[in-house]
């Protein structure tokens, strides 16, 4: 059968065009095979694909997918697919659930912002590894911490900026994604986030490497909430609280396009 699809660009973790991460958002009338479902995350050569069926019994179930595979869970890509759930679905409604690989995910309006709670991801600390430090042209680092991703603590906001990664042996390393953090000039801390074994180089704003970094950072500062800063190129800010086993975690969005996908003889 012949089918067209809705397509949204979203940029997360930003007020304007432009800036924080660019995720794409695809309302199903119906869940496609995953082979369709990769190969639209592909076409659309983002760091994330979000899909979700429309008219789904709630709690509605979000995935995401890279341009090379699906993953367990993402932030900017589920502000992005609450963006359009708020603003083309449900706009009388205040929170939206959703399930996922990752669990159950809440996402609140909060004002103009959308507020992610998530689960917290406390990372454990892991012995120092040359290999890392090499890959990221860096002499030694204050900490490494383990969860989904290995973190990578350095001294200042400086040395993150001035990162310029080798990514082939990055993706030797054997974790889903590097995440490197110190504190911040301007705000609580700062990161950049690198997944070359997940087809992303660098990630312009990782929501969900904060359910790691809040935890640690909330601990050492013993502060909360926090004000958080992503490096990347593009930039984003985030506000970030723990509570409890949860993090709450608080950004702008903003649509950037609004289009339609034809796909021609799909399997249901």
């Amino acid at each position: 059968m012949d089918l067209t699809l809705p397509l949204y660009q979203i940029d997360a973790f930003s007020q304007q065009p432009f800036a924080g991460n660019p995720a794409a958002v695809v309302p199903l009338p119906h869940w496609l095979p995953d082979s369709t479902l990769q190969a639209i995350a592909a076409e659309n050569n983002l760091s994330e694909t979000a899909f979700f069926v429309v008219d789904e019994a709630l709690p509605r179930r979000l995935r995401w997918f890279t341009p090379s595979t699906e993953v367990d869970l993402c932030g900017h890509a589920t502000l992005a697919a609450a963006w359009v759930l708020f603003h083309i679905y449900h706009a009388q409604e205040d929170a939206l659930t959703f399930t996922s690989q990752g669990g159950d995910l809440v996402v609140r309006r909060q004002g103009a912002m959308l507020e992610l709670d998530f689960p917290a991801r406390a990372p454990a600390p892991v012995a120092a590894d040359k290999a890392v430090l090499q890959a990221l042209g860096v002499p030694h680092a204050d900490a490494l911490l383990q969860s989904r991703d290995l973190i990578v603590v350095l001294q200042t906001e400086q040395q993150v900026r001035d990162l310029q990664p080798d990514f082939a042996a990055l993706a030797a390393i054997d974790s889903f994604a590097i995440c490197v953090t110190a504190p911040g000039d301007n705000c609580d801390f700062v990161s950049r986030f690198f997944a070359p074994r997940q087809g992303i180089n660098e990630d312009p704003v990782t929501g969900s490497a904060h359910c790691s970094l809040t935890p640690y950072w909330q601990q050492r500062l013993g502060r909360n909430p926090l004000r958080a800063q992503q490096l990347s190129a593009r930039g984003g800010e985030l506000t970030c609280r723990q509570d409890a086993q949860r993090v709450l975690i608080a950004g702008h969005a903003c649509c950037y396009l609004k289009g339609e996908i034809f796909l021609a003889g799909v399997e249901r």
